[in-house]
């Protein structure tokens, strides 16, 4: 008998149902289709400009404000000159 290679769920249902798949071999998952190729190279091309784009269309202190909300949701604290 083959190695479990981790715990059985604790609620006794899951637990049959994962021993059942490992009995039969049968599972309930479904394997993702490979990706489009064209949407992913439009995707990232989006993305790598996005950002730089915003950060030209903002002014200094938009950007400072921004830099200061995205360090206090960080790190749960305020900056010094906030």
């Amino acid at each position: 008998m083959p190695k479990r290679s981790r715990k059985p769920p604790s609620d006794p249902i899951l637990a049959a149902k994962s021993i059942l798949e490992q009995v039969t071999g049968a599972t309930d998952r479904v394997v993702p289709d490979e990706k489009d190729p064209a949407a992913v190279a439009l995707g990232r091309r989006g993305g790598l400009k996005g950002g730089k784009a915003r950060a030209e269309s903002l002014t200094p202190k938009q950007r400072k404000e921004s830099a200061q909300k995205a360090a206090e949701a960080r790190w749960g604290k305020k900056t010094e000159n906030g």
